[in-house]
């Protein structure tokens, strides 16, 4: 398009211009790849316009994604509009179609937002842009206020966030500064065309009942509290790094071999290790649970004593406790007794190879030739190995000078936590415990110095 040029100073549009080029100078250098997400409304087809004029100007490159979300009757229509809006400001555009499973007690929206924030997870590119603005931002501190969020609720969007791992897109909102209203001036001044979703006008939903029912209300009395509001978020999210500070020495001190120690969590009382524990679990990329459970997990943490166990279901985690450490992982899932006496269908025999794979449930062991250290080839080879889990009564020997004794014991001096036990892989070279992994190989088939040996290595698919 011709019509890509920076307003003059005295032009009404001029702040908005200023505003997102504020932002883009802070954060993007020439040559980084921004991709817009684009739904078509008002707000993204206004930044498709303002993002294509400064992209010739600071020379990144652009494109945009689509999210077909599939829950309106118009959602194809849709995503033909962006597709010609991008063709017509020559920027590639990539359609992602989703078919949205609304998870019991989890509203339509935030099923919706999660899977629109996991494609943009996978979006190649330095930047995802959104078109939040200053509305958004006081709409969204309210909705948090009325949920009961914490401060970091209450914190609003950044500017700029990086997601969940460090290889994926940055998110970065350059019009957070600017209002609605601005937006659609700049619209209506430059012809621009855009598509009205529906729903925005539902309010059954939570935002669209703030945004058409309470916020004109809010504003005949006070008529800047976006801004107002924006502000307050501000420092509420100084508050909430300050409290990302305190976390972080706390989680020094009360850190011992990568675990938190419930000794020393009992040091520091319960405001200070509900707030380590919130921060422990985002930076894990754990969803937070509700006021209630943090309470109760708090307390039974510090409770606890350091021989005492415990279980707290989060979603797909769970919370454990061992011998006074504090255990944050994926749930497990167990073994299917059916399958528990049976030889594993991955077993194999020894071929002499190196790099030779046995799946697991819940991972694989790979086996590689070591000097001094092993099993020996010899005694395996044309024998069948099998991998089976723990069923109890499993007599094993690592140690040479020591008489054969039980698995469960021998478990339980390693420290392996119980719930751990039952997933370990066994190998068996046919009916015999040859490896159990942490624990070593059965003295019988344990190479002779000088001798190289066969080396299995346990490689878990999940933080187990």
């Amino acid at each position: 398009m011709d019509r890509l040029k920076k307003p003059e100073p005295d032009h009404p549009l001029f702040e908005l211009f200023v505003r997102v080029e504020h932002v883009l100078r802070t954060y993007v250098k020439q040559g980084d790849h921004l991709c817009i997400a684009l739904s078509g409304g008002v707000d993204s087809i206004v930044l498709l316009d303002v993002l294509a004029m400064f992209s010739q100007q600071m020379q990144f490159t652009l494109s945009a994604v689509h999210i077909n979300h599939g829950i309106s009757s118009n959602a194809t229509t849709w995503s033909q509009f962006c597709c010609k809006r991008s063709h017509d400001y020559g920027v590639s555009i990539w359609v992602a179609y989703l078919h949205i499973h609304k998870a019991r007690g989890v509203s339509l929206e935030a099923s919706a937002r999660e899977q629109r924030y996991r494609v943009f997870s996978e979006v190649a590119a330095d930047y995802v842009v959104l078109a939040h603005h200053l509305d958004d931002q006081a709409e969204t501190l309210l909705l948090q206020l009325l949920r009961g969020a914490g401060i970091r609720g209450l914190s609003g969007m950044p500017a700029i966030r990086q997601q969940q791992q460090e290889h994926q897109a940055k998110l970065l909102r350059p019009l957070l500064n600017v209002s609605r209203h601005q937006i659609e001036r700049y619209a209506q001044c430059n012809n621009l065309t855009w598509i009205v979703d529906e729903s925005n006008d539902d309010t059954a939903y939570d935002r669209n009942f703030l945004r058409h029912e309470i916020l004109p209300v809010l504003k005949k009395r006070y008529i800047n509290y976006a801004k107002t509001l924006t502000r307050t978020s501000r420092h509420l999210s100084e508050a909430s790094a300050l409290l990302d500070e305190l976390a972080e020495i706390d989680s020094e001190q009360c850190t011992v071999s990568g675990r938190l120690d419930l000794g020393s969590l009992r040091q520091l009382g319960a405001p200070r290790v509900k707030n380590l524990l919130r921060h422990t679990l985002v930076r894990q990329g754990i969803q937070l649970p509700n006021t209630g459970k943090m309470e109760n997990l708090t307390q039974q943490l510090l409770s606890m004593r350091d021989d005492g166990q415990l279980r707290v279901d989060l979603a797909d985690y769970e919370i454990r406790c061992f011998k006074g450490a504090v255990y944050i992982l994926h749930k497990i899932e167990s073994v299917p007794t059916h399958e528990r006496h049976l030889v594993s269908p991955d077993s194999l025999v020894w071929n002499d190879e190196i790099g030779q794979e046995m799946q697991y449930v819940h991972g694989k062991i790979e086996f590689s030739w070591s000097e001094n250290q092993g099993i020996c080839r010899e005694k395996i080879a044309s024998r069948l190995l099998a991998i089976r889990s723990r069923v109890g009564g499993e007599f094993f020997k690592p140690a040479c000078n020591r008489p054969r004794r039980s698995l469960k014991n021998l478990l339980q001096e390693a420290s392996v936590p119980p719930w751990q036990r039952k997933l370990l892989p066994l190998l068996f070279c046919e009916d015999r415990l040859i490896w159990v992994p942490g624990i070593g190989i059965d003295c019988d088939f344990q190479v002779k110095s000088g001798e190289m040996g066969v080396l299995p290595v346990w490689h878990t698919l999940k933080n187990n």
